[in-house]
């Protein structure tokens, strides 16, 4: 590892804003070098175009790597990882943007600092590409230093407000890769959809998470996260709850209150999108996972054991949120 810092842009489709992202980037002020690595995922519009200009442009810089399939975020996002030279890391998204030219020298002021310190993460804002608006996040905010493992719970069920924004944060190379020779399930199983969960993660589970309160980043709330077809989120819930589970057992975090609410929730997405089959598939998860008996889970599978009720629950469900409407 080289004393410099990579910082990972992995971008699909985002010919309207990664010219924005990499010159964000390019405004760094630091005293370590920087290396951008762009994994450009086959993209159908003209972002790979864009890449290979500021690639051009900056060739002692600009590292890019140019997939011949789409590999998806995850893959995509790790093969990247692994081409990083630096000790340290940083992340940012090819639609979202750092506006703060000294982001990077702040956190790895706090590194240098700090060599228990894993992880440094900052505030952020909503960033509307429309109106051009920015609105607060919902960031929690820690305390200058917090001993990661307090912090495990919290970032892998994100029960009750965010606990950190991977796109502002700067972390250790070292930490990173001695952890995915140790399990590169957690990194690469084929059904896990995030990617970020498994760093913030890994890096609490092994030092120091370091909070700034300055907001650096814009994030323009796009992607998986905003899906609002309810067999697709079954899925995406499914899925996320697998990767949770793998963490809270590797760690030995009891989180069975949040299985509880995990199933509630893929209920409800079946109940909503009237399917028998995720609602059979959500009971054997209660069983396999060994969830405990709620009086919501009851009620709710209860509902959706009896046809004529299911229909009678959608049919007031739609009424209250024509009444909602109305009123808003």
């Amino acid at each position: 590892m080289e004393e410099m810092i990579s910082v990972v842009v992995i971008t699909y489709n985002q010919e309207k804003t990664i010219a924005r992202t990499l010159d964000s980037i390019l405004m760094q002020k630091c005293h370590l070098p920087i290396e951008i690595v762009i994994g450009e995922d086959c993209s159908q519009d003209h972002t790979r175009h864009i890449c290979q200009t500021y690639a051009t442009r900056y060739p002692n810089v600009i590292r890019l790597f140019c997939n011949q399939h789409n590999k998806g975020i995850v893959d995509n996002y790790f093969d990247c990882l692994l081409q990083c030279r630096g000790r340290y890391i940083a992340d940012c998204a090819g639609d979202d943007f750092w506006i703060d030219p000294e982001k990077l020298e702040k956190e790895l002021r706090v590194m240098e600092e700090n060599k228990n310190v894993t992880m440094v993460i900052t505030n952020w804002q909503y960033y509307d590409e429309q109106s051009r608006n920015t609105t607060p996040s919902r960031q929690q905010h820690l305390a200058p230093i917090t001993p990661g493992r307090k912090l495990l719970k919290a970032i892998i069920t994100q029960q009750y407000m965010s606990v950190f924004h991977l796109c502002t944060s700067l972390y250790r190379a070292d930490v990173f890769r001695k952890a995915y020779e140790e399990d590169i399930n957690l990194f690469r199983h084929k059904t896990y959809v995030s990617e970020d969960m498994q760093i913030a993660f890994t890096m609490a589970e092994h030092g120091d998470i370091a909070y700034l309160p300055d907001v650096t980043l814009n994030y323009s709330c796009e992607g998986v996260s905003n899906i609002t077809d309810d067999i697709k989120l079954f899925d995406f819930v499914y899925k996320t709850t697998l990767q949770i589970r793998h963490m809270a057992y590797k760690a030995n975090i009891d989180i069975q209150d949040f299985m509880a609410g995990r199933i509630f929730v893929l209920g409800m997405h079946a109940f909503r999108s009237h399917q028998q089959e995720l609602f059979q598939k959500t009971k054997a998860y209660k069983y396999e996972w060994q969830v405990p008996e709620t009086r919501k889970n009851t009620i709710l599978f209860f509902v959706m054991q009896h046809e004529w009720l299911w229909c009678l629950g959608l049919m007031l469900r739609k009424c209250v949120v024509n009444m909602k409407r109305l009123y808003h």
